[in-house]
C-alpha cells in the first residue's frame, strides 16, 4: 500500500550553507553573552605576609540577571577540594546568609554590586594555595562558571630592585632633555640669522641711496649747474 503525506511539506534540516552557519553563530553568540561569568579581577594572585589579613576578590555577572544563584568558595588542599563557604542569592541586591566552614573566614562582599568576596584573618602558611570561586545560575538553565585566585604567603615581601628601571628612566629623560635643548638652540640660531639678514638688507638699501645721490642720478638732490651763455 502506497502511503503519501497529505498536508504541508515536513520541515527539512537546514543545509550547511552560509546563511545557516551565520544564524547558528549569532544564536550561539547571544547565548554566550548571556552566560554567567565569575571574576577574581585582572590580577588573579596575591602575595601576603604571614599573619596579615587579606581579601580574596570575586564578583559575578549575567546579562539576563540571576535567580537563586548558588555560589561557593573552595580551597585546593594538596589536590583535595575543601569547601570554605557557600550560599544562595535569591536575587540581585539581596544580602545572602552564608555558611562558613573554615576558621578565620568572613564573607565581606554582602552582594553589593554582585560582590561575593571573602576575607581571611591572620593568615598562615597553610592558607596559601589556590582558591576557587564557583557560581551556578538556575535562571540560565544552571549555567555555571568558576575563577581561581592564588594566595601566596611569605615571611616578608620581596624588595623590588628598581635600579634598571631608574637607569632606563634616566636615559629616556636625558634624551628628551637633549632633544629639547637642540630644538631651542636651533630656533634661537634661526632667529639670529633672520635678524642679521634683515639688517644686511637695510644696509644695502641705504648704501644704494647714498651712491645715487653722490652720482647725481635721477631722483637725487644734487644742484644742477647753469649752462654758460655764448658770447
Amino acid at each position: 500500500m502506497d502511503v503519501r503525506w497529505i498536508g504541508p511539506e515536513p520541515m527539512r534540516r537546514c543545509p550547511p550553507h552560509k546563511a545557516c552557519r551565520l544564524i547558528f553563530s549569532l544564536l550561539f553568540g547571544v547565548w554566550s553573552a548571556q552566560a554567567l561569568e565569575m571574576s577574581v579581577g585582572k590580577i588573579p594572585y596575591l602575595e601576603a605576609v604571614n599573619g596579615s589579613t587579606v581579601v580574596l576578590p570575586c564578583t559575578y555577572f549575567s546579562c539576563i540577571g540571576i535567580h537563586n544563584l548558588y555560589f561557593n568558595w573552595q580551597f585546593n588542599d594538596n589536590g583535595t577540594m575543601q569547601k570554605v563557604c557557600e550560599s544562595v542569592i535569591p536575587s540581585e541586591g539581596v544580602v545572602p546568609k552564608v555558611s562558613i566552614f573554615r576558621d578565620r573566614v568572613e564573607f565581606v562582599g554582602k552582594n553589593h554590586e554582585n560582590n561575593i568576596s571573602i576575607l581571611l584573618w591572620n593568615i598562615t602558611f597553610e592558607d596559601g594555595g589556590l582558591y576557587t570561586c564557583f557560581g551556578r545560575n538556575p535562571k540560565e538553565k544552571d549555567k555555571n562558571h568558576s575563577a581561581i585566585f592564588h594566595l601566596i604567603v611569605v615571611d616578608e615581601l620581596r624588595v623590588v630592585d628598581n635600579t634598571l628601571t631608574i637607569m632606563i628612566a634616566s636615559a629616556v629623560g636625558g634624551a628628551i632633555a637633549l632633544l629639547m635643548g637642540f630644538m631651542l638652540l636651533k630656533n634661537f640660531t634661526l632667529f639670529v640669522l633672520s635678524k642679521m639678514e634683515e639688517k644686511n638688507k637695510e644696509c644695502l638699501v641705504s648704501s644704494s641711496g647714498i651712491d645715487n645721490t653722490e652720482n647725481g642720478l635721477s631722483g637725487s638732490k644734487a644742484e644742477s649747474k647753469a649752462t654758460p651763455k655764448k658770447k
